[in-house]
Formats: C-alpha cells, sequence, structure tokens
C-alpha cells in the first residue's frame, strides 16, 4: 500500500471537497458533516462532471450536472442509475496531515 499526502484536513471546509491529481486521475477529498474524510475520483460515470462541484448530503454527493447521486463509501451510483467511480481511502495523522492510500502500482504518484 503506498500513501501520498495531499492536503491538512484544516483545508478541507465541512460539505465542501479539495481535488488533487495522482497518477494522472483528479480525485475529489470531501469532508462529511460528521468531519469524515472521504475521497473518490473527480468524474461522474455519467457524463464525467466535476463531482466536486456536486452537493453532499450525508455519505453521497450529488453530481452537478444531471443530479446522479453517488456513494463516497463505495462508489456506487444509487438506483436508478448505475455505474462507479474509484475510491480511496483516506489517513489523517495526529498533525492533520491528510494521506491518500491506494495499492501499490496502480496509480504512479
Amino acid at each position: 500500500m503506498e500513501r501520498i499526502m495531499v492536503a491538512r484536513a484544516s483545508e478541507i471546509p465541512a460539505l465542501r471537497s479539495r481535488t488533487v491529481t495522482v497518477g494522472g486521475m483528479e480525485i475529489a477529498i470531501f469532508k462529511l458533516s460528521s468531519g469524515e474524510l472521504r475521497a473518490i475520483e473527480n468524474r461522474c460515470p455519467h457524463k464525467n462532471g466535476k463531482l466536486s462541484e456536486g452537493i453532499v448530503c450525508d455519505h453521497h454527493v450529488f453530481c452537478p450536472l444531471h443530479d446522479w447521486k453517488i456513494n463516497m463509501k463505495d462508489g456506487l451510483v444509487q438506483a436508478p442509475d448505475e455505474g462507479c467511480v474509484t475510491t480511496f481511502s483516506v489517513e489523517v495523522d495526529e498533525e492533520g496531515k491528510v494521506y491518500l492510500l491506494w495499492e501499490k502500482g496502480s496509480l504512479s504518484a
């Protein structure tokens, strides 16, 4: 498992996101109302809408283009629509540094 520091938790407001590019993939890191962080591919599988510009509700984000609802825990699009986005594990250390984790070799940093 590889990890890369991408932000500080304090830099991401609640119910908002921050985007980073790792290995050519744009990733949106969301801070939920609970303070929990979730990271997903920043592209709706429908029409490539930027999910970082979507509305966050609980652990879902709504695509700003066509309102597709995406679960940020598993990346699955909610019915009646279909599809999925890549999700990433996130860690926050004691200093508030946010790290993305992924399988070694799946992305090139």
